[in-house]
């Protein structure tokens, strides 16, 4: 992860700064955080007296107004940490943070984003529905024009920072005869009325994680929260997509690459018939590939991040650089687990961790197969 071409001496001071946050903040309170199912919201706050927060905000807002690839450092460092997956911060800093920049009024920018630089507000993005997964054409959750306002009514589920989010920017059907063309986006804080946080769900993995159900019944918002303009949230959604999609990849491969060092630390110390297991034939091919699969990963995620930085990103190549980073990542960490034997399969050891948590990287933000219905729509 370090010495690469893309990132200058500010990147890496930053990048060393942010390993000791999560070293000393997450990693010795994951596990009574994963108990809680809920990462405190202390924790965002301290976090954004660090600077750990929406790094792209511009100063006139709040923020330290620093280019993409600062988001994408703490990305990685979040990845890196052990527990790091729980952590919710992407969806604020590296997601919803760019809607508001890129589509907001002046006023939700003013209202909102400062205090997402700071940590004192959280941020979540209502897309999945029961019903509807990748499929965002076929939302089902309505908001009706009503003077004003808008009634909203529906559901949606795995939203990540459900339980914690101050308020939920929500893909809705605007128009539901006009398909795509009829999907918006709203803010809508939770304090609203009607507007109810089911339950935090009970995952395999990132148990930390606030990932929630919501249920909106009857709830009213001010026409002044709609995202931009009425029927052009698909469009937004597509357009976004990318980024959240290099961010999913960057933390992806972040895991792995600590799988592998945690491996390979462990390899050198652990015996088995008289020798060192680094010194069988098997341990050592097979780290040699991943290390090579590693390196090949990190130059094609450079090359994304570099043109991501100049806007030039397309919606394949993001696509691509999930595919590959989350189903490589995924089976990299699969075979260090291996080579831990029995001891990787308890709980204790960072790479039983790394293994549950990183299955979702396939799932969401796009599934492994609807990145290949991106990728194939391009051939």
């Amino acid at each position: 992860m370090h010495n690469r071409a893309i990132y200058d001496s500010d990147h890496e001071l930053f990048r060393s700064n942010a390993r000791r946050f999560f070293q000393q903040e997450l990693e010795p309170n994951i596990d009574t955080w994963e108990n809680a199912g809920l990462i405190p919201r202390e924790f965002w706050e301290r976090a954004g007296a660090n600077g750990f927060h929406c790094c792209g905000v511009p100063e006139k807002y709040g923020g330290p107004g620093a280019d993409f690839l600062y988001n994408m450092v703490l990305s990685e460092e979040v990845g890196y940490a052990i527990g790091g997956a729980s952590v919710g911060f992407s969806v604020s800093s590296d997601i919803v943070a760019y809607y508001l920049l890129h589509g907001g009024s002046e006023e939700q920018k003013q209202r909102w984003l400062p205090k997402m630089v700071s940590g004192h507000a959280i941020a979540a993005i209502g897309m999945t529905e029961p019903g509807c997964g990748s499929d965002l054409k076929a939302v089902r959750t309505t908001a009706v024009r009503d003077g004003d306002d808008y009634i909203i009514n529906g559901q949606k589920t795995f939203i990540t920072n459900g339980q914690n989010c101050d308020f939920v920017l929500l893909a809705c059907s605007t128009d539901p005869a006009s398909g795509a063309k009829g999907i918006s986006l709203i803010i809508v804080e939770s304090d609203r009325e009607g507007f109810e946080k089911g339950r935090n769900l009970d995952k395999i993995g990132q148990k930390a994680a606030d990932t929630s159900e919501m249920f909106f019944s009857d709830v009213r918002v001010p026409v002044s929260n709609l995202l931009g303009q009425e029927g052009q949230g698909f469009v937004a959604l597509m357009n976004e997509l990318p980024r959240e999609r290099i961010t999913i990849a960057c933390r992806a491969f972040a895991e792995a690459q600590r799988a592998f060092e945690l491996t390979a630390e462990y390899v050198k110390e652990r015996k088995a018939f008289g020798k060192k297991i680094l010194e069988f034939q098997n341990t050592q091919f097979t780290l040699a590939e991943m290390k090579t699969n590693l390196a090949i990963g990190w130059a094609y995620l450079d090359q994304c991040l570099h043109k991501i930085n100049t806007g030039k990103l397309t919606p394949e190549e993001g696509a691509m650089a999930k595919l590959w980073t989350t189903e490589t990542g995924n089976k990299l960490v699969d075979d260090c687990l291996q080579l831990f034997g029995g001891y990787g399969y308890m709980r204790e050891y960072p790479i039983s961790r790394l293994f549950v948590d990183s299955r979702a990287r396939r799932i969401y933000g796009g599934s492994s197969e609807i990145m290949k219905l991106v990728i194939g729509r391009t051939i």
